[in-house]
């Protein structure tokens, strides 16, 4: 039986990620900070699919997290076939009124605890010559988010580093591809005292999106139909614009 680690897998996208592919036959590993929720899913997951579940609390927001998961995973024999880098929060304010320790949470969260997981998870897949990571972005990486600046900076690293390591492991039998949701009815919401968009997915929804997409090795997947029109538009929107400058560029040169 394979296994799959999911991060921030008690709740939201991350819980509903850890339904459908217990739904199709795999074993669990579950991390999440707060003990009690791993319980819950735990018991959730384990009587409703008939799965093994494994949990593993640790905060993956400090500093040597992801090192000291890796070593626990090790101790115990646990082999990850599929890596989903799920946990992630948000911050929205104005950027001075955000709290710097909040932010750096957030960026140790975000981007730093999942690049070591890649990093530390990958060289045994290349061993192997198999396995499949999926990193949760947002289409806020597409662009850039006043107010929630933190946020959208951050998944926008994740998507391009994503997409760069997804070159690199290609040829040797991994799989890298990257999950951009828009709106998500989750607690993301709640916990920013905002208001759910009214053009939200359910959780359900995007999980069942991302592991199909994933199956079939997309590179970028991005559920909704709204949300892939405004990927593409501004995908279109910044090649015009590199485009022009490059021609400006080159038309200045030739006048010189």
């Amino acid at each position: 039986m394979q296994n799959v680690l999911i991060t921030g897998g008690t709740s939201g996208i991350g819980y509903n990620l850890a339904k459908e592919f217990a739904r199709r036959g795999f074993d669990l590993i579950l991390v999440s900070s707060n003990q009690e929720n791993l319980s819950t899913a735990q018991q959730q997951l384990a009587t409703s699919f008939n799965c093994k579940v494994i949990t593993i609390q640790q905060d993956l927001s400090q500093i040597g997290s992801a090192k000291r998961l890796v070593k626990v995973l090790k101790e115990n024999k646990l082999k990850v076939n599929i890596l989903i880098n799920n946990a992630g929060f948000g911050l929205v304010d104005r950027t001075e009124q955000i709290d710097y320790l909040e932010d750096e949470k957030l960026m140790i969260l975000n981007t730093i605890s999942l690049v070591q997981l890649c990093k530390l998870l990958l060289p045994e897949m290349y061993q192997n010559k198999s396995g499949k990571i999926l990193n949760v972005a947002s289409t806020g990486a597409f662009q850039p988010g006043p107010y929630t600046s933190t946020y959208f900076a951050s998944k926008a690293f994740v998507l391009s580093y994503s997409k760069a390591i997804r070159i690199e492991a290609r040829k040797r039998g991994v799989q890298v591809c990257t999950l951009c949701p828009g709106p998500t009815r989750t607690n993301f919401f709640f916990r920013e005292r905002t208001e759910t968009p009214s053009n939200s997915m359910s959780a359900e929804a995007v999980a069942q999106i991302a592991v199909q997409g994933l199956m079939k090795n997309k590179n970028v997947i991005v559920p909704g139909k709204l949300n892939r029109i405004m990927q593409l538009a501004t995908e279109a929107i910044k090649t015009k614009f590199v485009a022009n400058m490059k021609r400006n560029e080159v038309i200045k040169r030739s006048t010189e």
